[in-house]
């Protein structure tokens, strides 16, 4: 005797999201996202001080706060109210925010941080990504569902 096995197959997709809802949750999801590589980092030893002309900066807690919160609402309210006339800006955005964030490591590795302040740092740019990526296209999602 056998017996067949049912399977059910799960399509997951991304929720549509307005745009009031799409950019304060981003913004909201990469500031809990940053401040807890922050702490791992801190953990780890990472001081997130550097030098520069003799002058000592260190940019935790306040600049990652700043640095996730400003490029992030700036860029994603930009695209949004873009989007009211042209609903390709949002995965245009979605391509030039994610460069962007990747290619701004290269500011964090060339600061003179300690190693796990660099690592912690450059994880926070690549945090950015997936956050765009998804608040974006549930914008477009919500659109296209209108």
């Amino acid at each position: 005797m056998s017996t067949a096995a049912a399977t059910a197959t799960t399509t997951r997709t991304l929720p549509a999201l307005n745009r009031p809802v799409a950019v304060l949750g981003a913004v909201a999801a990469a500031l809990i996202a940053n401040l807890i590589v922050w702490g791992i980092g801190e953990a780890a030893g990472g001081s997130f001080t550097t030098t520069t002309d003799g002058k000592v900066s260190d940019v935790a807690p306040g600049g990652v706060i700043l640095m996730s919160v400003v490029p992030l609402l700036i860029g994603l309210t930009a695209a949004v109210l873009v989007s009211y006339k042209w609903t390709g800006v949002l995965r245009v955005a979605a391509v030039v925010g994610s460069v962007l964030s990747i290619a701004t490591i290269g500011m964090t590795l060339t600061a003179g941080f300690d190693t796990a302040s660099t690592i912690a740092l450059s994880l926070m740019h690549v945090v950015l990504v997936p956050v765009m990526v998804i608040a974006l296209e549930g914008v477009r999602r919500h659109i296209t569902e209108q």
